[in-house]
């Protein structure tokens, strides 16, 4: 996505200053090169400045990108304070890679840090910016068990620590968007894919692996997912963070499209030329977590702002290769 191809719903940002919590994250890097496209004034968040400094040239993001502990309240202060944004992105997260299990952590990084963040923009908020102050990124794993149809209506059952806390983040927003009048909005994010994702997930895996040889261990695939490509969630938090008005407050970015993963892995090896042979599904157990659920609606998202994501499967698949490659060669811009 270029400047001139940017909807003009995105010109609110022009100038503005938009810090990204999490920016060098798989998400948050697509929003951050989105803002900075935009042309707002943007700051990112870290744990590791100098990669991440590195991965702003990759991605063609213009920012500033400041080392910081979202951990320590003062530090979340600090940093707000210190930046004074018309507008925070938070995409920090904590329990998404296997390896993240420790509770406390995810109960400060996924709960204490959306109060930290809404108490320090109800201090610093400019009376100028007519969008919301803070658009938060929640998760498809706060619906966790629900069955059926769901729409942010339905009655959360998460199974897992980290829609548990996940869930009680996004509760702590509507909290304090209400007792605080901040204007803030919860994006629920469901299957997101694209460049920039942890290497143990899907595509990746199979990105690596069209260039080896030998078997591909896979579930039998039967599991059904909203599959949505990274830039266009993005851009979905983007127009959650343009609009003047947040309605209820929680939005499913999704693109109300259910795929099997037997179908997204047959697409993906379509455009990867893996044989149809290496793809051994029901060679791996599904995980436990997995969500059993139909159609998830978007309509809030369209009534808010006329707009759900749309790109392809087969599109957004090769649209990852090209930037994958187009990155190894330099040529990524902003």
């Amino acid at each position: 996505m270029t400047d001139a191809s940017l909807p003009a719903m995105l010109d609110i940002y022009r100038g503005a200053p938009a810090l990204v919590l999490g920016g060098a994250g798989f998400i948050g890097r697509w929003v951050a090169r989105l803002l900075s496209q935009a042309g707002a004034d943007v700051t990112l968040s870290t744990r590791h400045r100098q990669a991440t400094e590195v991965m702003c040239t990759r991605y063609g993001i213009r920012g500033r990108v400041v080392e910081v502990d979202l951990s320590l309240r003062e530090k979340v202060f600090g940093l707000v304070r210190d930046t004074r944004p018309s507008v925070v992105f938070n995409l920090a997260g904590y329990g998404v890679d296997p390896s993240e299990r420790d509770p406390i952590v995810a109960r400060r990084i996924n709960v204490d840090l959306v109060g930290w963040v809404s108490e320090a923009v109800h201090q610093t908020s400019r009376k100028e910016w007519a969008g919301q102050h803070l658009v938060h990124a929640g998760s498809a794993l706060e619906y966790g068990a629900a069955e059926g149809n769901l729409h942010e209506e339905t009655a959360p059952r998460p199974t897992t620590l980290y829609g548990e806390t996940k869930l009680a983040g996004t509760q702590h927003l509507l909290h304090y968007r209400n007792t605080l009048g901040i204007r803030a909005a919860c994006g629920r994010l469901f299957t997101v894919y694209g460049p920039g994702e942890h290497p143990h997930r899907l595509l990746p895996t199979l990105i690596r692996a069209a260039g080896e040889t030998g078997r591909i261990p896979l579930t039998d695939g039967s599991q059904r997912r909203d599959f949505g490509y990274v830039a266009d969630i993005a851009l979905g938090l983007l127009y959650l963070g343009s609009s003047t008005d947040s309605g209820p407050g929680v939005f499913n970015i999704a693109t109300e499209q259910l795929v099997s993963v037997r179908d997204f892995v047959q697409a993906a090896a379509r455009i990867l030329l893996i044989s149809e042979e290496r793809l051994t599904f029901g060679s791996q157990p599904k995980r436990v977590e997995e969500m059993q659920h139909s159609r998830v609606s978007a309509d809030q998202l369209r009534a808010l702002v006329g707009w759900v994501p749309a790109t392809g499967i087969p599109e957004g698949i090769t649209a990852t290769v090209n930037h994958l490659r187009a990155m190894e060669l330099g040529e990524v811009e902003g």
